[in-house]
């Protein structure tokens, strides 16, 4: 398949996650709906029209070619419970795992901690059996996840994350000149809502890639950073009271 084919195919996927439909594209390109059935299936759409789709749902046209290289790669966004699990159940484990993430190598892993390069081999090999990394010659260490990668939703790493390290992540006061805490409060429609949620997803992808972009600095001149992005329906429980049933 072509690769601009393969695009188009890409946007498809996309709008449907989106629940856009071609009438909403007809009227966002001012065409009948009929026209815009015939453009997909023809996958005939020019590099205007096609940037205009990506304005309907907010994104760019290099977010759909990131989108379409890892879908090529068959690049994984998730593990299962049981793999989880498995590694929330062995903190050295989790350890290597949190840190291959993070681009670290064998000798940054053993540079740092007290494990031994045995031990952190075995792990990798785990890791490597997972399908979370490929375990090269000479211990070289291939990424096999997608910018999309993230723990499972209540999963039992995210579980282990909010039991061990929710309450000291919050112990800063966040004024220091490489820290920054904001909260926002405001009302919002459902479109609005579900438009935030996609530009959290790309300030997370646009932070992956500067860890990528980062991946081959020496380990003196870089530094771990955490950042939490949330949003949700909330309010203050002291106001609980007045909420009507």
């Amino acid at each position: 398949m072509a690769q601009s084919a393969r695009l188009i195919q890409t946007l498809k996927k996309t709008l449907k996650s989106y629940g856009v439909t071609y009438a909403d594209i007809a009227q966002h390109l001012n065409l009948s709906e009929a026209s815009i059935k015939r453009l997909f299936a023809e996958n005939n759409l020019s590099l205007q029209r096609l940037d205009k789709i990506c304005e309907l749902i907010h994104i760019e046209i290099s977010d759909l070619v990131r989108q379409m290289r890892e879908q090529s790669e068959n690049r994984i966004s998730s593990l299962s419970k049981a793999q989880e699990k498995e590694i929330a159940s062995d903190l050295g484990l989790l350890l290597v795992a949190v840190c291959t993430l993070n681009h670290w190598t064998l000798k940054d892993i053993v540079n740092q901690f007290t494990l031994t390069e045995p031990q952190c081999i075995q792990y990798l090999a785990k890791l490597d059996r997972l399908k979370l990394i490929e375990l090269l010659p000479k211990n070289r260490i291939k990424l096999l996840i997608s910018a999309h990668f993230k723990w499972r939703e209540n999963g039992a790493i995210q579980r282990f994350f909010q039991q061990h390290m929710m309450a000291d992540f919050f112990k800063s006061r966040f004024d220091k000149q490489n820290e920054q805490f904001i909260v926002l409060n405001g009302m919002l429609s459902k479109k609005s809502n579900q438009v935030f949620q996609y530009k959290m997803e790309k300030l997370a992808m646009d932070f992956d890639e500067l860890t990528n972009q980062d991946a081959r600095l020496p380990m003196s001149e870089k530094n771990g950073y955490s950042a939490i992005l949330a949003i949700r329906p909330w309010h203050f429980g002291i106001f609980e009271q007045f909420v009507r049933d």
